[in-house]
């Protein structure tokens, strides 16, 4: 058994040292911008650059790691991150930085794509849901590990730029020295709007207000926090606390949405998230545990939000389509996330920090008003038909090639064209 899960345990400790680095330098960047008196539109912008840079990653890593092969791919990339990630302690500029940060998002979109086409290339049929179960406890773990690491040096100086910077550097370590064989060439990546819309217009539309509420909060949550007068470790554990509450509430709302028309749980959800967000700007409270208790609420709702809408989309798609339609989702939800930090930056910067709940609150009622509206306009799938509910991370960016290694997906890892076939899109195999 250990055998079996060696060279993937190998491949999930580079995937946990890459969101360490991630969790601790997106949270410290924003800290540290605040610090620095970095205007707010800028810290909008430098989520904005990441979202932008980590799409650009998704079209054109495919390609680099064709051409010079998974580990040298994957090698240039992690250094790369590390540069970028001790730059940004050397160089406090804030147009350096917003360059700096599309560059962390495009690292961090080829590395991914790495580690997750590696690791559906071990996992097989047997072992693919634990390969995808273990992928999300080393998200989530990781990811908040990485945050709460800021606790533990001043913001002020470079240590914590280090910090980051070596874990980039850890993650190339496992990797290297695997002994499992290169994966397949990467599959392209293609994004056909008509199609997504037409097979789930709920999904397709929801996914982008849902990264427009999950870009504002992910960019900005740390600057509300730090102007709410709450310490850094208090924003740290605000952070980590979001991320935990999504993770902890996605299976029971999941399950909900496997008993009945998922529509109406996206709207329900969207529509609490809404009230949460728009309590938050209209009270505005000040005290620690408030600040904790309402963020809890946001991030127990709002991060269920775009695996209802992938698990909708998929009831609506035939089994085959599984890989293309979550891409796409994907890649729609990644556009959401380019401007939510714009639109939650210019809020924050005429109005009190709690605007940025303002900034989720009016994409999460539009979502639940737009699913309300559809239900009248299409039936449900019945129960019996669709998939079973699963976790997606949406509190960070995941690639297309992550739902190669989803069990709903096809195993054999081929790439896929759509094609029109009447109403619905249908995927073809090519070889």
């Amino acid at each position: 058994m250990l055998a079996t899960y060696r060279p993937i345990l190998a491949l999930l400790s580079s995937t946990g040292f890459l969101l360490a680095a991630a969790g601790l330098h997106g949270l410290l960047l924003p800290l540290r911008g605040q610090a620095e008196g970095f205007s707010t539109a800028t810290l909008g912008l430098l989520g904005t650059a990441y979202a932008a840079g980590f799409m650009a990653g998704c079209f054109f890593a495919p390609w680099l790691v064709r051409r010079v092969g998974h580990v040298r791919a994957f090698g240039a990339i992690a250094a790369s991150g590390a540069i970028i990630a001790l730059l940004t302690g050397l160089w406090i500029d804030e147009v350096v930085w917003i360059v700096l940060r599309a560059g962390t998002g495009f690292t961090m979109a080829g590395a991914f794509m790495v580690i997750e086409s590696w690791l559906n290339e071990r996992a097989t049929n047997e072992t693919r849901g634990t390969v995808f179960g273990l992928y999300m406890m080393v998200t989530y773990v990781s990811i908040t590990g990485g945050q709460m690491i800021i606790t533990i040096a001043d913001i002020g100086n470079q240590t914590l730029f280090l910090a980051a910077g070596i874990f980039f550097c850890a993650a190339l370590i496992p990797v290297s020295v695997s002994s499992s064989a290169s994966p397949k060439p990467l599959a392209g990546v293609r994004l056909d709007i008509r199609k997504l819309y037409a097979n789930s217009p709920v999904a397709a539309v929801g996914c982008v207000l849902i990264g427009v509420a999950n870009g504002a909060w992910g960019t900005l949550g740390a600057v509300y926090g730090a102007r709410a007068g709450i310490t850094t470790a208090e924003v740290a554990t605000m952070m980590s606390i979001v991320v935990l509450c999504g993770a902890f509430s996605q299976m029971p709302i999941g399950r909900i949405s496997d008993r009945t028309d998922r529509r109406y749980v996206l709207s329900g959800a969207a529509f609490l998230c809404a009230m949460v967000g728009l309590a938050a700007f209209t009270f505005a409270p000040r005290s620690v545990m408030w600040i904790m208790v309402q963020t809890a609420a946001y991030g127990a709702l709002a991060y269920t939000l775009y695996s209802i809408a992938v698990a909708h989309a998929n009831d609506h798609a035939s089994t085959e389509d599984f890989v293309m339609v979550s891409g796409g989702l994907l890649l729609l939800y990644g556009f959401g996330t380019m401007i939510g930090p714009v639109l939650g930056a210019l809020l924050m910067a005429r109005m009190a920090p709690e605007s940025l709940f303002l900034a989720t609150a009016v994409p999460h009622l539009l979502l639940a008003i737009y699913a309300l509206l559809r239900v009248r306009a299409r039936a449900p799938v019945p129960i019996e038909e669709r998939d079973a509910f699963k976790v997606v991370p949406a509190e960070r960016a995941v690639t297309p090639q992550a739902g190669l290694l989803d069990p709903r997906s096809d195993s054999d890892g081929d790439s896929a064209v759509m094609k029109d076939d009447g109403a619905r899109p249908v995927i073809q195999k090519t070889d």
